[in-house]
């Protein structure tokens, strides 16, 4: 390597100390260059340009100056024309020859010397090598008319009277003009709308017509009837509109060409003129215009982004952002890429919408598009992913960019954004509320599996009603359950509050049984003023405070509720403590509960060895003494909270000692050691001490370690959980985690099979590979033998996920058929089956278990209607697989993101009850199961009482299912009854309200399995024929059709049996001839404290966190908390 320092040439002799004092001298021999760049703008041709062109704002001047001077050659002609006295006799001199005075001449000289003067000099910097372009310019040409006559004049004294058409300068005004506001719009940087420029050009073009066509006739008239100016003005305006009265004409040959001369230029000028106006105007109405900045400074409004608008999106936007009352008036300025739609262009034009609603075509990439809507002054700004795009992972990335666009114009905008693909939530973790579909989806669907109909939960609680759905149906499940959706989710200050002011310093759970006692609204969480966590039930031991933000269900918020008789309340404060009042029991019944046996919560309870934790303790047998439900407790006694020890693996399960240390061996808990995707909240489960090959991931294929290659083969004792899904997406690993957290007993563990389409990748199975009983299969659901191998005779739920690749369809709404279509055969295959399938259009859900000929059905569907027809946001509730739980689509969960607008707490807690976030200290959703052990708590108010004051659990709502079943008699009713029910109608009504206490309860033992009413009910609207026209006919077909159903189902019940004993699979547990088809099931959220509890109810509960009830004193069980590790923890996780 040669040395750098050899390749410095030595300093010459003359660089000595004395040149670096006083400097150096001899530069100039030195070779160095000075270069000067840019030379060819220091000419004086360029630096005139630049004065004249280039600059914004000097061009802007001199164009102005121009304009001026155009403007006042026409105010000179017009003083020439009036001071002048109009001639006797008809020469043709007169035409040629104007009386014009000195002082006028010199101000016409003037102004037409500079005016040649800048038309040369312009010409000259303009000039770009055509001599002749540059004089063939018409403006140019009229230039030299009006100009060089009066500095001829100069020269030639006698030709200071000829006549110049001093008026045509107004078209050169004109020119300058135009020129002008685009010099204008360079100057200020702002861009004005075509639309502007182009009323200006017209504007300014007829009123250049009407003043030369003025000025002309007048002037041709000196030799005729002498026309003034204002006679001149009427001729035009009258001839220009087509009216023509005639009192007014021209009399000379000359104007009379003159006029036919103008109406011809009109005649084309004007048309062409409007033609681009009125292409401008569509184009504006394609585009939208601007939001005006004025009106954005003034009025509120919110953004829309979305890159494609569906009729449905919008009207659900709509309609759940208009539904708030401080919301009436926001506008909504919607901003797309694509062009409005026809029926989106439709709706925007009904009064209600177009003064609120402002479509503007553009992106939101674009500034300009931005400027346009406002953003900067935006309240808000939503940006939605288009679902129905084939490749949704492209359609996450367009939203990623526009939130990043918004962000960068408008740092301070609030963000609201929808994304569809889990893995791409970390891009977009600065936006203020995020909603992850996929993330969202198969935890409900997961919980839809332990917890049933929790996605109707979620979605009643997320959309904004008040409740009126279903009050006009004689249908008693159809009014309570109607009534009970109106139940959202409000906040309020405690000290603020009249609901939960007294309970200051009390205990979570007292505040919030006595608050559902007294007032009917249900506590369900809590927020520190100090804290940005919400806590779902917090449990006894937290005590209000003041400042704490309480979080409760109710039909309206407190602010809109009125309070009654508040001094009797007071009154009888103390003696409601003890649950006498609002109970409004019978005397006898409330003597008799005080010595009932305490509730087992069967399914859920966790119990140690002594039994149910639920159950008190008690003095003796069981059988001779029973407990009473214990009071409420303002503030917990540590000794008498029974908690269920979760963490502990003595209560899990009843087994022998042998078999409890073997099961300890196999499971443990802790964090997943590996998560798919960035982002995903750390949740504490059941995991396996060492991850399972992936070889025996696979259920239908033997290995090394296991022969078994079906599901019956491995002796599940749990039912299965089967998921149909395309592929093994990274939100698939949401639906297994909340069925493996650690607060699930291990006994309750059921086995989840995972049916895909495509084989997963190896990032989905190292994600998957330590949680217990976790397997796939690549498979179909549209092959029965696929199905028959994944365990479906004997599976507890089969969830059908929505397949990406058929989201999208010519016709939009046919994107769900082969998935109705599929669920329809299983439904007819496996009628015991519990299906939950997504869909993706929710009006589709009317085909899910469709029964052409079911009056009921019909009935439902008729009802449906009438809701929509009174504005209802929820028509589609009735719909029996959707109150049931049985069908979800995700799209009815985009109200979460428009409710969180206002409510900004929403999607916190929606995560907090679906498990997708774990805060310490906060409970977890969960439910019970009402059994005949437990029918002596008799109401809802009890239950809420016994729970709280044993547990800690905070009930939420009712899950009812009520028998239909009904044999061929029943199903028939005769034709006397018939007629004599329909006169007898309106009478039973009144005297069944009379009867029934004005509440949601109602003891169903009261009326049959299918009361009469309901079915009468349900043939009258769905009757097309006369009243009594075929009644014999009916009841034949009707049992025909019982036969023909029943050979059909035999049918399929042998055809599934061959498949079965072909593969090699005992047919026991097939039952076929269980058809679950006869019932019906409703939520009830938050009902009446009076509400009767029926056998086989299922309770929604909120239950404290069990690690919030370790003891303090003993941090070494916290820390003993085993956390599963493996040497492919820190793997590289897949973006």
């Amino acid at each position: 390597m040669v040395d750098l320092e050899s390749e410095v040439p030595p300093l010459p002799p003359r660089y000595r100390f004395r040149d670096l004092l006083l400097g150096d001298q001899g530069w100039q021999n030195d070779d160095r260059v000075q270069v000067e760049f840019y030379m060819n703008e220091n000419t004086f041709k360029e630096r005139l340009k630049l004065f004249f062109i280039k600059n914004q704002r000097s061009s802007l001047r001199i164009r102005l100056f121009n304009f001026s001077l155009k403007l006042l050659s026409c105010l000179l002609y017009i003083i020439r024309v009036l001071l002048e006295n109009p001639s006797q006799g008809n020469e043709w001199s007169h035409i040629f020859w104007v009386n014009r005075s000195l002082p006028l001449w010199a101000l016409q000289v003037s102004v037409a010397l500079i005016s040649l003067f800048e038309t040369i000099l312009l010409g000259y910097l303009s000039y770009k090598g055509n001599i002749w372009e540059q004089i063939l310019r018409i403006p140019f040409i009229l230039e030299i008319i009006n100009a060089v006559p009066f500095i001829i004049s100069i020269f030639w004294p006698s030709l200071r009277n000829l006549f110049v058409p001093v008026f045509l300068n107004c078209w050169l005004a004109k020119h300058a003009l135009e020129n002008m506001i685009n010099d204008l719009h360079r100057a200020i940087q702002r861009t004005q709308s075509a639309m502007f420029n182009q009323v200006l050009i017209l504007i300014s073009t007829l009123l250049c017509l009407i003043f030369t066509c003025i000025c002309g006739i007048q002037h041709l008239e000196r030799i005729g009837k002498k026309l003034n100016l204002f006679d001149s003005l009427y001729f035009c305006i009258v001839t220009f509109s087509t009216v023509g009265f005639g009192d007014v004409t021209p009399e000379t040959w000359s104007s009379k060409l003159f006029v036919v001369a103008m109406i011809c230029v009109a005649l084309v000028v004007l048309p062409i003129q409007f033609e681009q106006l009125a292409y401008l105007w569509m184009e504006r109405q394609k585009s939208g215009g601007n939001y005006s900045r004025h009106r954005a400074q003034t009025e509120k409004h919110v953004v829309l982004c979305v890159s494609s608008l569906k009729i449905d999106l919008l009207m659900d936007f709509l309609n759940e952002f208009y539904a708030h009352p401080r919301l009436q008036d926001y506008y909504v300025v919607i901003l797309c890429p694509t062009e409005m739609d026809v029926q989106v262009r439709r709706v925007l034009q009904i009064p209600m919408w177009s003064q609120r609603v402002i479509y503007l075509q553009g992106s939101a990439l674009k500034d300009q598009d931005l400027l346009r809507a406002k953003m900067d002054d935006a309240e808000a700004c939503f940006i939605l992913s288009s679902r129905c795009e084939v490749d949704r992972t492209s359609s996450d990335h367009q939203t990623i960019l526009r939130a990043w666009a918004v962000k960068d114009f408008a740092p301070n905008c609030p963000l609201y954004v929808q994304i569809l693909k889990p893995e791409n939530k970390f891009h977009i973790k600065f936006a203020d509320h995020v909603v992850c579909e996929e993330e969202f989806k198969y935890a409900m669907l997961a919980l839809n599996c332990i917890c049933p109909a929790t996605s109707t939960l979620i979605t009643l609680l997320v959309h904004t009603s008040r409740g009126q759905e279903g009050q006009q149906s004689p249908e008693q499940w159809q009014k309570m359950y109607g009534r009970c959706s109106g139940n959202e989710v409000y906040h309020i200050v405690l000290e603020e509050s009249t609901f939960f002011a007294e309970y200051e310093g009390k205990s979570f759970t007292y505040a919030s049984f006595h608050a559902h006692k007294k007032f009917g609204v249900c506590l369900i969480g809590v927020r520190r003023e100090d804290n940005k966590n919400i806590l779902l039930n917090p449990g006894p031991r937290y005590i209000m405070n003041s400042t704490d933000i309480c979080f409760y269900i109710n039909i309206t918020k407190e602010e809109n509720s009125a309070f009654k008789n508040q001094d009797q309340q007071r009154k009888s404060n103390v003696s409601r403590s003890f649950y006498h009042g609002p109970s409004r029991l019978p005397v006898h019944s409330i003597i008799a509960s005080m010595g009932t046996v305490a509730i087992d919560l069967q399914d859920t309870s966790c119990r140690s060895a002594s039994g149910p934790t639920l159950s008190l303790p008690t003095e003796g047998s069981k059988e001779i003494r029973r407990p009473s439900i214990a009071p409420v407790l303002e503030v917990a006694d540590i000794s008498s909270i029974q908690t269920c020890d979760l963490l502990s693996d003595q209560s899990e399960d009843e087994t022998t000692p042998d078999e409890e240390i073997s099961s300890n061996l196999e499971y443990a808990k802790g964090y997943p050691p590996y998560s798919p995707y960035i982002g995903s909240s750390p949740t504490f489960c059941h995991l396996l001490h060492e991850k399972v090959p992936f070889c025996c991931l696979r259920l239908d294929k033997s290995c090394q370690h296991n022969y078994y290659e079906d599901a019956k083969a491995y002796g599940f004792k749990n039912k299965l959980i089967i998921v149909a899904a395309e592929t093994a997406g990274n939100g698939l690993y949401n639906f297994i985690v909340p069925l493996r957290a650690y607060y699930r007993p291990k006994k309750e563990l059921n086995p989840i099979v995972l049916l895909l389409d495509n084989p997963p990748d190896m990032h989905f199975l190292d994600a998957i590979c330590w949680f217990p009983m976790v397997y796939y299969m690549v498979g179909s659901i549209d092959n029965l033998d696929d199905l028959l191998r994944c365990g479906v005779t004997f599976a507890a739920n089969m969830v059908v996920v929505d397949k990406e690749s058929t989201m999208s369809a010519e016709e939009d709404y046919m994107a769900d058929a082969k998935t109705i279509v599929n669920v329809q055969t299983l439904f007819r295959l496996f009628s015991s089956l519990s299906i939950i399938t997504e869909l993706t259009h929710p009006a589709n859900m009317r085909f899910m278990q469709f029964r052409a000929k079911d009056c009921y059905s019909l009935a439902l569907s008729k009802l449906e209607k009438k809701e929509r027809e009174r504005g209802s946001n929820l028509a589609f509730m009735f719909r029996l697989p959707f109150a049931a739980g049985r069908v979800f689509s995700i799209s009815m969960l985009d109200t979460l993101l428009y409710q969180s607008f206002v409510k900004d707490y929403m999607i916190s807690i929606t995560r907090l009850l679906l498990g997708l976030d774990t805060t310490p200290g906060s409970g977890f959703l969960c439910s019970m199961k009402i059994t005949e052990d437990d029918l002596w708590i008799r109401t809802y108010a009890r239950l809420y009482q016994k729970l709280c004051s044993s547990t800690g659990d905070v009930p939420i709502g009712i899950y009812r299912t009520e028998s239909q079943k009904l044999t061929t008699s029943e199903s028939q009713i005769s034709i006397s009854v018939e007629e004599w029910e329909d006169t007898k109608d309106s009478r039973e009504q009144g005297h069944h309200r009379g009867n029934h206490r004005n509440s949601t309860s109602s003891d169903q033992s009261d009326h049959p399995l299918l009361r009469r009413k309901s079915m009468q009910w349900a043939r009258r609207l769905s009757r097309k024929g006369p009243k009594h026209s075929g009644k014999t006919a009916e009841k034949i077909t009707q049992q025909r059709l019982n036969l023909y159903r029943r050979s059909e189902r035999q049918e399929l019940a042998e055809l599934v049996k061959n498949r079965m004993k072909h593969l090699g699979l005992s047919t026991v547990g097939y039952d076929e001839m269980n058809d679950h088809q006869s019932t019906l099931s409703y939520i009830l959220i938050n009902p009446s404290p009076d509400t009767r509890i029926e056998l086989n109810d299922v309770v929604y509960l909120i239950r404290p966190d069990p690690l919030a009830y370790l003891p303090n004193s003993d941090p070494s069980r916290r820390n003993s908390i085993c956390n599963v590790t493996g040497q492919d923890a820190r793997e590289e996780t897949q973006l």
